[in-house]
Protein backbone atom coordinates (compact mmCIF):
# COMPACT_ATOMS: atom_id res chain seq x y z
CA UNK A 1 0.00 0.00 0.00
CA UNK A 2 1.26 3.50 -0.75
CA UNK A 3 2.29 5.70 1.58
CA UNK A 4 2.27 9.40 2.20
CA UNK A 5 4.17 10.26 4.81
CA UNK A 6 7.65 9.45 7.18
CA UNK A 7 8.18 10.00 10.42
CA UNK A 8 10.41 13.30 11.12
CA UNK A 9 13.88 13.11 11.84
CA UNK A 10 13.96 13.76 15.44
CA UNK A 11 11.70 10.53 16.32
CA UNK A 12 13.70 8.36 13.52
CA UNK A 13 17.03 9.63 15.87
CA UNK A 14 15.32 8.91 19.37
CA UNK A 15 14.29 5.41 17.96
CA UNK A 16 17.70 4.53 16.86
CA UNK A 17 19.69 5.66 20.19
CA UNK A 18 16.85 3.46 22.10
CA UNK A 19 17.96 0.32 19.60
CA UNK A 20 21.18 1.28 21.01
CA UNK A 21 20.73 1.14 24.39
CA UNK A 22 20.71 5.15 24.80
CA UNK A 23 17.49 5.97 23.99
CA UNK A 24 14.88 4.81 26.68
CA UNK A 25 12.49 6.81 28.54
CA UNK A 26 13.75 7.80 31.97
CA UNK A 27 11.17 5.98 33.43
CA UNK A 28 12.06 2.93 32.28
CA UNK A 29 15.45 3.99 33.25
CA UNK A 30 14.82 4.30 36.66
CA UNK A 31 13.01 1.47 37.67
CA UNK A 32 15.88 -0.74 36.11
CA UNK A 33 17.93 1.49 38.26
CA UNK A 34 16.16 0.86 41.39
CA UNK A 35 15.86 -2.96 40.40
CA UNK A 36 19.59 -2.96 40.24
CA UNK A 37 19.99 -1.24 43.69
CA UNK A 38 17.18 -3.72 45.25
CA UNK A 39 19.51 -6.58 44.20
CA UNK A 40 23.19 -4.91 45.35
CA UNK A 41 21.48 -4.30 48.78
CA UNK A 42 20.40 -7.58 48.98
CA UNK A 43 23.02 -9.29 47.97
CA UNK A 44 25.45 -7.11 50.13
CA UNK A 45 23.35 -8.37 52.91
CA UNK A 46 23.54 -12.10 51.88
CA UNK A 47 27.38 -11.41 51.88
CA UNK A 48 27.46 -9.84 55.33
CA UNK A 49 25.44 -12.16 57.20
CA UNK A 50 26.49 -15.67 55.25
CA UNK A 51 27.86 -18.45 57.12
CA UNK A 52 31.71 -18.34 56.78
CA UNK A 53 31.84 -22.49 57.16
CA UNK A 54 29.28 -22.32 54.35
CA UNK A 55 29.46 -19.39 52.27
CA UNK A 56 27.36 -18.48 49.12
CA UNK A 57 28.30 -20.32 46.44
CA UNK A 58 29.86 -18.64 43.31
CA UNK A 59 27.87 -20.32 40.74
CA UNK A 60 24.54 -18.83 42.14
CA UNK A 61 25.79 -15.62 42.55
CA UNK A 62 26.62 -15.58 39.07
CA UNK A 63 23.29 -16.79 38.09
CA UNK A 64 21.37 -14.03 40.05
CA UNK A 65 23.65 -11.43 38.31
CA UNK A 66 22.74 -12.87 34.77
CA UNK A 67 19.08 -12.41 36.07
CA UNK A 68 19.27 -9.06 36.76
CA UNK A 69 21.12 -8.18 33.48
CA UNK A 70 18.19 -10.40 31.44
CA UNK A 71 15.27 -7.96 33.38
CA UNK A 72 17.37 -4.98 32.58
CA UNK A 73 17.55 -6.25 29.31
CA UNK A 74 13.73 -6.35 28.41
CA UNK A 75 13.27 -3.46 30.68
CA UNK A 76 15.03 -1.32 28.07
CA UNK A 77 13.33 -3.50 24.81
CA UNK A 78 10.05 -2.57 26.43
CA UNK A 79 10.36 0.76 26.23
CA UNK A 80 12.10 0.58 23.12
CA UNK A 81 9.12 -1.07 21.23
CA UNK A 82 6.73 1.77 23.27
CA UNK A 83 8.38 4.54 21.14
CA UNK A 84 8.77 2.46 17.88
CA UNK A 85 5.16 2.01 18.45
CA UNK A 86 4.63 5.44 19.29
CA UNK A 87 6.35 6.48 16.28
CA UNK A 88 4.41 4.20 13.96
CA UNK A 89 1.16 5.37 15.61
CA UNK A 90 2.18 9.25 14.76
CA UNK A 91 2.94 8.21 11.15
CA UNK A 92 -0.26 6.56 10.50
CA UNK A 93 -1.88 9.67 12.15
CA UNK A 94 -0.36 12.01 9.42
CA UNK A 95 -0.83 9.65 6.42
CA UNK A 96 -4.39 9.36 7.58
CA UNK A 97 -5.29 12.58 8.06
CA UNK A 98 -3.65 13.40 4.59
CA UNK A 99 -6.40 11.07 2.69
CA UNK A 100 -8.94 13.71 3.18
CA UNK A 101 -10.12 14.16 -0.34
CA UNK A 102 -8.14 12.18 -1.94
CA UNK A 103 -9.41 8.88 -3.84
CA UNK A 104 -8.40 5.29 -3.18
CA UNK A 105 -9.34 2.15 -4.13
CA UNK A 106 -10.42 -0.34 -1.75
CA UNK A 107 -11.87 -4.18 -2.12
CA UNK A 108 -15.37 -4.06 -3.85
CA UNK A 109 -17.13 -4.39 -7.13
CA UNK A 110 -19.31 -1.13 -7.31
CA UNK A 111 -18.89 1.47 -9.52
CA UNK A 112 -20.43 5.09 -9.35
CA UNK A 113 -21.53 6.71 -12.53
CA UNK A 114 -21.25 10.38 -12.26
CA UNK A 115 -20.95 12.98 -14.90
CA UNK A 116 -20.70 10.00 -18.04
CA UNK A 117 -17.26 8.73 -15.96
CA UNK A 118 -16.84 5.68 -13.29
CA UNK A 119 -13.59 4.37 -12.07
CA UNK A 120 -12.71 0.97 -10.71
CA UNK A 121 -9.77 -1.23 -9.85
CA UNK A 122 -8.02 -4.69 -10.17
CA UNK A 123 -5.76 -6.53 -8.20
CA UNK A 124 -4.16 -9.39 -9.88
CA UNK A 125 -2.09 -11.86 -8.14
CA UNK A 126 -0.07 -12.81 -10.91
CA UNK A 127 0.87 -11.41 -14.81
CA UNK A 128 -2.28 -11.84 -16.92
CA UNK A 129 -2.27 -11.82 -21.17
CA UNK A 130 -5.83 -10.81 -20.92
CA UNK A 131 -8.20 -8.62 -18.45
CA UNK A 132 -11.73 -8.51 -19.10
CA UNK A 133 -14.34 -6.93 -16.91
CA UNK A 134 -17.83 -6.96 -17.10
CA UNK A 135 -20.07 -3.88 -16.00
CA UNK A 136 -23.72 -4.95 -14.59
CA UNK A 137 -26.47 -2.81 -13.96
CA UNK A 138 -28.73 -3.02 -11.21
CA UNK A 139 -30.74 -6.57 -12.88
CA UNK A 140 -27.32 -8.10 -12.89
CA UNK A 141 -27.47 -7.54 -16.93
CA UNK A 142 -24.09 -7.02 -18.42
CA UNK A 143 -24.39 -3.68 -20.15
CA UNK A 144 -20.67 -4.00 -21.35
CA UNK A 145 -17.54 -5.82 -21.29
CA UNK A 146 -14.02 -4.74 -21.97
CA UNK A 147 -10.80 -6.59 -22.56
CA UNK A 148 -8.10 -4.20 -20.61
CA UNK A 149 -5.52 -6.70 -22.44
CA UNK A 150 -2.19 -7.58 -20.53
CA UNK A 151 -1.42 -6.17 -17.55
CA UNK A 152 1.45 -7.26 -14.73
CA UNK A 153 1.07 -8.02 -11.36
CA UNK A 154 -0.45 -6.25 -8.99
CA UNK A 155 -2.97 -3.21 -8.88
CA UNK A 156 -4.17 -1.24 -11.70
CA UNK A 157 -7.00 1.12 -12.15
CA UNK A 158 -9.10 1.80 -15.15
CA UNK A 159 -12.26 4.47 -16.17
CA UNK A 160 -15.53 3.16 -17.89
CA UNK A 161 -17.19 6.14 -20.17
CA UNK A 162 -19.97 5.10 -18.62
CA UNK A 163 -21.62 3.25 -22.41
CA UNK A 164 -23.05 0.06 -23.37
CA UNK A 165 -21.85 -2.26 -25.76
CA UNK A 166 -23.85 -0.48 -28.47
CA UNK A 167 -22.36 2.63 -27.48
CA UNK A 168 -25.16 4.20 -25.85
CA UNK A 169 -24.89 6.60 -22.94
CA UNK A 170 -26.25 5.07 -19.50
CA UNK A 171 -27.54 7.11 -16.91
CA UNK A 172 -25.71 8.01 -14.01
CA UNK A 173 -26.23 5.76 -11.22
CA UNK A 174 -24.65 2.32 -9.34
CA UNK A 175 -23.32 -0.55 -11.32
CA UNK A 176 -21.62 -3.30 -10.27
CA UNK A 177 -18.79 -5.25 -12.35
CA UNK A 178 -16.93 -8.65 -12.57
CA UNK A 179 -13.28 -9.52 -13.12
CA UNK A 180 -11.76 -12.31 -15.46
CA UNK A 181 -8.02 -12.59 -15.76
CA UNK A 182 -6.12 -15.25 -17.65
CA UNK A 183 -2.42 -16.35 -18.44
CA UNK A 184 -2.26 -19.01 -21.08
CA UNK A 185 -4.73 -21.67 -20.93
CA UNK A 186 -5.03 -20.93 -17.08
CA UNK A 187 -6.74 -18.19 -14.67
CA UNK A 188 -5.15 -15.98 -12.63
CA UNK A 189 -6.62 -15.20 -9.43
CA UNK A 190 -7.99 -11.12 -9.36
CA UNK A 191 -9.71 -8.96 -6.92
CA UNK A 192 -12.03 -5.95 -7.92
CA UNK A 193 -11.42 -2.90 -6.18
CA UNK A 194 -13.83 0.06 -6.09
CA UNK A 195 -13.09 3.37 -5.99
CA UNK A 196 -14.00 5.43 -3.22
CA UNK A 197 -13.30 9.44 -1.98
CA UNK A 198 -12.06 9.65 1.88
CA UNK A 199 -14.11 12.24 3.81
CA UNK A 200 -13.14 11.56 7.08
CA UNK A 201 -10.79 9.82 9.01
CA UNK A 202 -11.69 8.28 12.56
CA UNK A 203 -9.59 6.67 15.32
CA UNK A 204 -10.74 3.31 16.73
CA UNK A 205 -9.65 0.86 19.18
CA UNK A 206 -7.81 -1.47 15.99
CA UNK A 207 -6.50 1.72 14.38
CA UNK A 208 -7.47 4.52 11.66
CA UNK A 209 -10.77 4.20 9.86
CA UNK A 210 -11.62 6.03 6.83
CA UNK A 211 -15.02 6.82 6.08
CA UNK A 212 -15.87 6.93 2.17
CA UNK A 213 -19.47 7.99 2.35
CA UNK A 214 -21.74 6.14 0.08
CA UNK A 215 -19.75 3.22 0.37
CA UNK A 216 -19.01 2.90 4.08
CA UNK A 217 -16.02 2.71 6.35
CA UNK A 218 -12.93 0.50 6.02
CA UNK A 219 -9.38 0.38 7.92
CA UNK A 220 -6.47 2.36 6.80
CA UNK A 221 -4.72 -0.70 6.37
CA UNK A 222 -7.36 -2.17 3.56
CA UNK A 223 -6.34 0.48 1.34
CA UNK A 224 -4.84 -1.10 -1.85
CA UNK A 225 -3.95 1.81 -3.72
CA UNK A 226 -4.14 6.14 -3.45
CA UNK A 227 -4.83 7.67 -6.10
Amino acid sequence: MATTNNVSSQSAAEIFAALNGSGTSSKATSAAVEMENRFLTLLTAQLRNQDPLNPLDNAEMTSQLAQINTINGIERMNATLTQLLGAYDSSQAMQSSALIGRSVLVAGNGLALSGGLAGGGVNLSAPADQVIIKILDSTGKVVQSQNLGAREAGNFSFVWDGKNDADAQLADGNYLFSVEAVRGTEMVPATALQLGTVSAVTRSNNGFVLDLGGLGSVKFDDVQQIL
